[in-house]
């Protein structure tokens, strides 16, 4: 009927032999390999599939395993009275005359002094640390400290939800470190090291550190002499909340300096209380971190001698939280993006080369044409 029975052909020589009745729901005809044709182009086209595959695959392996976060911002429910403030701060002064205090909107007085350590040190044994960096500044003259939240990818660096958890350590108990021990010769050192945490009220405040003298009236105080006014200073660490060194801040490891002796630097901070937590499929002991993070401009300027030079930390507590969640997808779903990414580039794929063995079959055509169009036409031309 179709011309093959009469040269003794068959069409199911063509085909897969008949099996069982489980292959009779085949749906997908095959041919034998003898009938089949490799072509060049077929095997660049399955190259640049498996390049591809790879790629995407490798892309959505890597976002399955990071995850995604989820920012939410909310007002704090929960009513919370202290507040824990985390100091480490150098500033090329005698200990003796430095004072520390805080002064909350609630008019409470707090004697920072007794609740921070001030240890003997040098200033170069701290201006040449490594990470120690001073405060740069932008176009426009304003300082940059990193003032943005960990929304806008900068709180705490560009680090992930999961990074910061694991630097927190699970919430164990931190130290500060050591004051480094004074060199031969040099007794009573020309600095003095601030560190330590102290509880104060959870609400608008002041922390100020001015000399012995001044900003406040101290019967027993001395009036320090202006020229041993140098309050230059090095922050290793300001935070707010449950100490966490791993952690940083926008003023951690910065250096602000003056040559004057009469110099104001304000700061100006607003607290936002944090919740970092990650699902139960990552393998981290501790999946929530409660701890606080802040912006923070600044402002410095030479004084005159009737007004109080110092270095001032005025804070206050945003009335809500900020929630940062990072999930990830079930291996299913993953699995079921693998497949829809593979079936894709197969179709994409399959029309690509078809598209392609069209268009070099009609190329090929035309050239074909031409070509015989010119050996006609000589041909017609030997014949007159």
């Amino acid at each position: 009927m179709n011309g093959f029975s009469s040269h003794g052909l068959d069409e199911d020589a063509f085909g897969e032999k008949k099996g069982n009745i489980v292959q009779a729901f085949d749906a997908f005809p095959k041919a034998k390999p003898q009938y089949v044709t490799r072509t060049s182009g077929g095997g660049k086209w399955t190259v640049a599939m498996l390049v591809v595959s790879f790629l995407l695959i490798f892309s959505e392996f890597a976002r399955w395993w990071r995850g995604h976060e989820t920012h939410t911002f909310a007002v704090e429910k929960g009513v919370g009275h202290d507040l824990q403030i985390n100091l480490d701060i150098v500033i090329p002064m005698k200990c003796d005359d430095i004072h520390i205090n805080v002064q909350d909107a609630a008019g409470d007085r707090i004697l920072a002094a007794t609740m921070l350590k001030r240890d003997p040190t040098m200033w170069s044994q701290w201006v040449d640390a490594r990470g120690v960096h001073k405060l740069g500044m932008d176009a426009n003259g304003k300082i940059i400290t990193g003032e943005e939240y960990h929304e806008h990818e900068e709180g705490f660096g560009e680090e992930h939800v999961h990074d910061i958890i694991a630097a927190a350590g699970g919430g164990r108990k931190a130290k500060f470190a050591k004051t480094p021990r004074l060199k031969w010769g040099a007794a009573g050192g020309d600095s003095c090291r601030i560190y330590g945490s102290l509880g104060v009220n959870k609400v608008q405040g002041d922390f100020h550190i001015t000399a012995r003298g001044h900003g406040y009236q101290e019967f027993a105080a001395g009036h320090l002499d202006h020229t041993a006014f140098n309050f230059s200073h090095i922050v290793s660490e300001l935070s707010f909340g449950q100490f966490y060194p791993s952690l940083l801040n926008p003023l951690d490891r910065t250096i602000s300096t003056t040559s004057n002796h009469f110099h104001k630097f304000q700061y100006f901070l607003s607290v936002v209380p944090t919740v970092y937590s990650v699902d139960s499929s990552t393998p981290y002991a501790s999946r929530t971190v409660f701890t606080n993070q802040y912006a923070v401009t600044e402002q410095s300027h030479m004084v005159g001698e009737r007004s109080v030079p110092g270095i001032f930390f005025k804070y206050d507590i945003e009335p809500m939280l900020l929630t940062v969640e990072e999930s990830r997808d079930s291996f299913l779903r993953f699995v079921v993006k693998i497949v829809n990414v593979v079936s894709g580039v197969l179709v994409a794929g399959h029309w690509g080369f078809t598209l392609t063995e069209w268009a070099t079959s009609v190329w090929g055509k035309r050239r074909r044409g031409r070509s015989d169009g010119v050996i006609n036409g000589r041909s017609h031309e030997m014949e007159d």
